[in-house]
């Protein structure tokens, strides 16, 4: 046994060797800087003989946040937030079972970190100039919302395939996930700042779906319930990247705004979110014999979990529209609630 499982293991390191090395290839051969990444040696020239880049020559006809001169400055911290919830805000909301706590979190390291990579030449092959794609920091940060889709639908088959599996799944994800978003946007003019289709429910959806092909019944019923038991340990590495997410949500969403709306999409999903933790918990001890339990009972554990952070993907589409600021409370309440329900419904059901 002991030795097939290291046989095992050695295959999987040369597949993960072949795609690493087609990746390096990949990107020697079709990636280059972009020019404002560049030298100013390396860059082009205007009329007047002036060095500048081309998202400075084209900065009055576009709406994007990114601007060369204070891309590091103003942007970056708002990609290191969103590449903070990737890797410790999913990694450790994956913990929550008992036995695939310590392969959960490392799966989930891995198919981040090959996920950005395979993205974003994915995403620069459907953008291709002269037989190039150029690479700046909204590359990385699209690249980072791909590996969110995949890490979402990585929790609907948490602990039911091996690491082989998990990355071919990521890499047919990625390329169904790159070209929908490409069809949407260019030409059904598509408009999701935040990821709510394109990332989300995408993600979501594709993981039920693989759930569902992968599944066997017999398993299903009898064996797979006794692996969601949770002890104390894993329960509190779980809220704490539940608290992760919900901290650097406000990133996710308004990373991608126009530089007008990116102010007020931070400012409603802000208070969105400390509306839905407290009423989560209003709820919690309402429902639960005047008591909160963050660990120890799985179901409220569930609840407060999902819903901190659901409906804040709930209001992604309306987290950058200028509405009056108490609409954001009371638009969340609702939401909420729906969230709620739909956990509560799913818990009974899985017992």
């Amino acid at each position: 046994m002991a030795h097939d499982e290291a046989a095992s293991g050695k295959k999987f390191a040369f597949v993960l060797l072949a795609f690493q090395v087609v990746f390096i290839v990949l990107f020697g051969v079709f990636a280059e800087y972009h020019w404002d990444a560049k030298p100013q040696s390396h860059r082009p020239a205007d009329a007047n003989g002036l060095v500048k880049g081309v998202r400075q020559a084209d900065a009055a006809k576009s709406d994007a946040p990114y601007n060369p001169d204070y891309a590091m400055k103003d942007f970056y911290p708002m990609f290191q937030d969103v590449h903070v919830m990737m890797f410790i805000g999913f990694g450790y909301l994956m913990t929550f079972l008992r036995k695939y706590g310590y392969s959960s979190l490392g799966i989930n390291f891995l198919l981040a970190a090959f996920v950005i990579q395979w993205a974003t030449l994915m995403r620069g092959f459907l953008h291709m100039h002269d037989g190039k794609f150029m690479i700046d920091l909204t590359t990385l940060l699209t690249a980072d919302f791909g590996a969110a889709a995949i890490l979402i639908t990585f929790g609907a088959v948490l602990g039911k395939l091996s690491p082989l599996q998990y990355l071919i799944m990521a890499l047919i994800e990625v390329s169904v996930l790159e070209v929908n978003e490409w069809v949407g946007v260019k030409i059904f003019k598509t408009l999701d700042v935040g990821g709510s289709i394109f990332v989300h429910v995408f993600g979501a959806y594709f993981g039920l779906a693989c759930s569902r092909v992968l599944s066997r019944w017999e398993y299903s019923a009898n064996g797979f319930n006794t692996l969601k038991y949770t002890t104390k340990t894993t329960d509190l590495f779980s809220m704490v990247g539940t608290i992760f997410l919900w901290m650097f949500w406000p990133s996710f969403n308004s990373v991608m705004a126009p530089a007008e709306l990116q102010q007020r999409a931070v400012i409603n999903t802000y208070f969105a979110l400390a509306s839905c933790c407290v009423a989560t918990f209003i709820c919690s001890f309402l429902f639960h014999h005047g008591k909160i339990s963050m660990v120890g009972n799985w179901l409220t554990k569930e609840i407060i979990e999902s819903a901190w952070h659901s409906p804040g993907n709930w209001f992604l589409c309306l987290k950058w529209k200028h509405y009056w600021l108490w609409s954001c409370f009371l638009l969340s309440v609702p939401l909420l609630t729906v969230c709620l329900s739909e956990n509560y419904a799913h818990t009974i059901t899985t017992f």
